[in-house]
């Protein structure tokens, strides 16, 4: 059995402790945290997966286009 390769958009931001935060738009509620950018990177590949295997549909990714900070 071949295993399907998909690649995500993940958002890291890092909160008013120091910790790193990683969401991923494309899958709700899959986010995860760490101390480290290669922790939190190697955590939310394991959310990922969880989230994958959990959901009923196939995710598919969608084409990221950027990122814009926009002040209201």
């Amino acid at each position: 059995m071949e295993t399907k390769i998909n690649e995500f958009t993940v958002i890291i931001e890092q909160d008013e402790d120091g910790m790193y935060v990683a969401k991923v738009p494309d899958i709700q509620s899959c986010a995860t945290q760490g101390k480290t950018i290669s922790e939190v990177l190697e955590r939310i590949k394991e959310a990922i997966q969880v989230c994958i295997e959990a959901e009923k549909e196939e995710i598919v990714p969608l084409k990221f286009i950027g990122v814009q900070r926009v002040t209201v």
